[in-house]
């Protein structure tokens, strides 16, 4: 039973001189469908000093559910984000950054699946813009989601509802003292670890991650490597603490490995990245992985991330300059097979591979088995071992919308086939092919009005990579048959980039 005259949800949000980047997060607030007498907003003005903290005034005086604290500048959102805890009277708490913005019945949502459940943590869907969210956590709906049995440790910043009073009896408060990076992380991680029950709304996209514009928002900046993986390592301790050494340690110290440390010294991110801050990087690296790693670590992640850790644990940082300007070229590549329209559905066949420079990524034989190409010599072909991964290598279709981008999973069934000799004599490439039936009647609970983009998305030896796909599906209503637009005809190509530029 909710005590009576306690909000349902507190939103948290703290702001630093956020301009007009604030307003969309403030119009998604005010348009969400649960009524505002069952739901605050507290703003944490960080010291502003622009007009900021005028808005949000303004924003209080107006709507009897927002709240403003005006503090001195922190420099970080950790201070900000616990006086929100501190001052909030919801029955559940929800951190939200001041440039994301939240769907129409997120908040509602989000509620009504915590008190079904009677969940301590509530995941809703993300979806990206110039961001990176989670991808297979939001595959499906998840009620009694754990560490053990799900993929929560991808999603580790601390956009999410928690229990207010689950909060309180653990302490679980962000790490504050200057800028502390990774600060989400352990608050998230422990929080997992102490949650009675943990659940994931993946059937409806609740909260928008946006990359600013204008770059100026905190996180942005380069990091400085020494302070970043101290926090790293004490992220590490947390997990240490509450597992014993063996496969589930492993599985969740590899997540810090793949995100924080393989995945920066590889592609055009580490090309793009100044030669010192890289050696930096990679010292660091090199001593997490020597120190902290037990050797299943490394061996559970995909060939080519494996041997990122391979190079990067012996200190040989020309040898991954050289297989980032290999991988710099990497792209998925795609084409329709089969297409068959009918009336609301659509059935289509689609094909698709990874190819670095038009060459197929090629796999050679070596005892039974699949062998990753890579162009740097003396890597041990255990690390380069792809068998496993070619087995479960996969290919999904994904719908986007372009106007909210919210991504959909579609049903498919997918085979995998072993071409021989195309990316060099003695070797295979993987051809992925899958077959779809969309229905526009059922697409995204039926939600369907807007334009759909579609794309291959192909995953196998440590890349996932999308190729787009030639067309777009336009419902001028909710189950509305769709429109089909063509984009490899000249004049639909120029209208879409006409539209993007205007979106812009």
């Amino acid at each position: 039973m909710v005590e009576v005259g306690v909000p349902k949800v507190s939103v948290v949000v703290p702001a630093y001189n956020t301009g007009r980047n604030i307003e969309k997060l403030v119009s998604s607030l005010l348009r969400q469908s649960l009524p505002a007498d069952e739901f605050e907003v507290i703003f944490v003005d960080d010291g502003s000093t622009d007009t900021t903290g005028k808005r949000l005034d303004q924003l209080a005086d107006a709507h009897p559910h927002i709240r403003v604290l005006h503090i001195e500048n922190s420099g970080w959102p950790s201070r900000p984000r616990n006086l929100g805890i501190e001052h909030a009277r919801g029955e559940y708490v929800f951190f939200a950054d001041d440039d994301d913005w939240f769907a129409d019945q997120a908040l509602e949502r989000l509620y009504d699946c915590a008190r079904t459940y009677d969940a301590d943590v509530v995941i809703g869907k993300m979806a990206g813009h110039g961001r990176g969210v989670p991808r297979e956590l939001f595959r499906k709906n998840r009620f009694d989601a754990t560490l053990a049995n799900a993929p929560l440790i991808d999603s580790l910043t601390c956009h999410k509802l928690f229990r207010r009073s689950f909060l309180d009896e653990h302490g679980l408060r962000f790490p504050e003292g200057g800028k502390r990076r990774l600060e989400d992380h352990s608050l998230v991680v422990r929080a997992y670890f102490k949650s009675r029950r943990t659940c994931v709304l993946s059937d409806y996209t609740c909260y928008h991650h946006a990359q600013r514009g204008d770059t100026r928002n905190i996180t942005a900046a380069l990091m400085e490597p020494s302070s970043y993986y101290a926090s790293v390592r004490d992220a590490l301790d947390i997990v240490d603490a509450h597992t014993e050494p063996g496969p589930l340690r492993d599985r969740l110290h590899r997540r810090w490995l793949r995100n924080e440390m393989t995945n920066r010294l590889r592609g055009k991110r580490m090309l793009e990245a100044p030669d010192d801050w890289v050696e930096q990087v990679a010292l660091e690296v090199q001593k997490i992985i020597t120190e902290r790693f037990a050797p299943g670590v490394a061996a559970g992640l995909p060939p080519l991330q494996r041997a990122v850790a391979y190079l990067a644990g012996q200190g040989r940082v020309a040898d991954l300059r050289r297989l980032a300007r290999w991988e710099a070229g990497v792209a998925g590549h795609s084409r329709i097979d089969d297409f068959r329209p009918d009336e609301h559905t659509i059935t289509m066949t689609v094909a698709a591979e990874l190819r670095s420079e038009g060459q197929p990524i090629g796999f050679r034989a070596d005892d039974e088995r699949d062998v990753l190409v890579l162009p740097v010599d003396e890597i041990a072909p255990e690390v380069l071992d792809a068998t496993t991964q070619v087995r479960k290598g996969r290919l999904d279709l994904v719908a986007r919308r372009r106007e909210t981008g919210d991504e959909i999973f579609l049903p498919v069934t997918f085979e995998i086939e072993r071409v021989d000799g195309s990316a060099a004599e003695g070797t295979v490439h993987l051809v992925h092919r899958a077959t779809t039936t969309i229905d526009f009647r059922a697409l995204n609970g039926g939600r369907t009005r807007g334009s759909w983009l579609l794309k291959a998305r192909i995953t196998n030896a440590g890349w996932t990579e999308d190729a787009p796909l030639p067309l777009i599906f336009v419902c001028r209503a909710d189950g509305a048959r769709p429109r089909i637009r063509d984009e490899r005809k000249v004049w639909n190509r120029l209208r879409s980039a006409v539209g993007r530029r205007v979106r812009r």
